[in-house]
Order: C-alpha cells, then sequence, then structure tokens
C-alpha cells in the first residue's frame, strides 16, 4: 500500500536537507526530553507492536533492525518487566507472538503523551504565524510518517495515522 496520492515534489536537495536538519532536531529533542529508563530500541519495539499488533521475534528484530538473538534476549527483558508477553499463534501452534500486555500498552501511550505535552508546551510558546505554520504541516509531517513506515515495514505498511497519533 502506497500513501503516495501525488507526484513526489521535486525540491531543491539544499531545501530538502534543511527541513531534515529541522525536524531530526525535533527528533532529537524529544528523545532528549523523555526519561532514560529504558532503551530506545524497547521503546520502539513497545510502540511496533501497538501499532502493529502481535508480531513474531524475527518479524520484530526485522522491523527494529536488529538481529534476531538481540530481539529474542530484549524481548525477555520486556517480558520480565511485564510489557510484553509471548502467546501462541492461532494459525499455527508451533509459533509464538509477541504482544503488549496492558501495562505495556499503557506505558507506551503514557511515554507519548508526555512526550507530546513537551512539545505542546514549546508551541505555546511560539508566536501566532509560526503555531500557525506548523499547523499547516501537520498533514506534511504526517505524510513523512506513514512514508517512513512503510519504508521500514513494507509488507506489514500501516493504514493512515490520525492526526497526533504517532511512533515515539
Amino acid at each position: 500500500m502506497s500513501t503516495s496520492l501525488q507526484t513526489p515534489r521535486r525540491s531543491d536537495s539544499a531545501e530538502s536537507l534543511t527541513i531534515g536538519r529541522a525536524l531530526y532536531g525535533l527528533m532529537t529533542a524529544a528523545v532528549r526530553s523523555q526519561p532514560r529508563d529504558m532503551s530506545l530500541t524497547s521503546l520502539s519495539t513497545l510502540a511496533t507492536l501497538e501499532l502493529t499488533g502481535p508480531r513474531r521475534i524475527t518479524d520484530l528484530a526485522a522491523c527494529e533492525g536488529v538481529m534476531q538473538p538481540s530481539m529474542t534476549a530484549l524481548v525477555s527483558t520486556l517480558e520480565r518487566s511485564g510489557l510484553v508477553e509471548r502467546r501462541r499463534d492461532p494459525s499455527d501452534r508451533r509459533v509464538a507472538l509477541v504482544a503488549l500486555t496492558a501495562p505495556g500498552t499503557e506505558y507506551i501511550r503514557a511515554r507519548r503523551l508526555a512526550g507530546v505535552e513537551v512539545f505542546a508546551r514549546l508551541i505555546d510558546d511560539l508566536p501566532a504565524d509560526e503555531a500557525d505554520a506548523l499547523s499547516a504541516a501537520v498533514t506534511a509531517i504526517t505524510h513523512i510518517q506513514r512514508l517512513d513506515e512503510e519504508r521500514r515495514n513494507p509488507t506489514n505498511a500501516s493504514p493512515p495515522m490520525a492526526a497526533g497519533q504517532d511512533h515515539p
């Protein structure tokens, strides 16, 4: 499924780099604003499970860009913490799926909300015209998120996200 409804804009690469630097700076600020009680790979794994539902460890490893043994160890740690659980795949009882538990869902949603609130407070401090420009860019930013998700996970691309719903 492709989210590209229009022909991609051929922009000046210097302009794209400037925008990319600004977005990367925002992403870095978002990471720095969060407590460091869990690795970024663990957080990303929880967010992936929330977005896509239960997954095989091999699928999670590929999606998160780590080797399968590393993902197995990470899942074991998350499981001991009560944030995920292993379930049998109903279509193949030999396969275990990793799924978020209720506390895991609560945890990732609370982390996301805390990050959103940090940015909301910063946006509230902007001049009106700059806040309006950011508001006008929400559609494009959300599209970038979908394109990234498709690129990272082409076989299981997510449906379009509502504005404000994101992947940490």
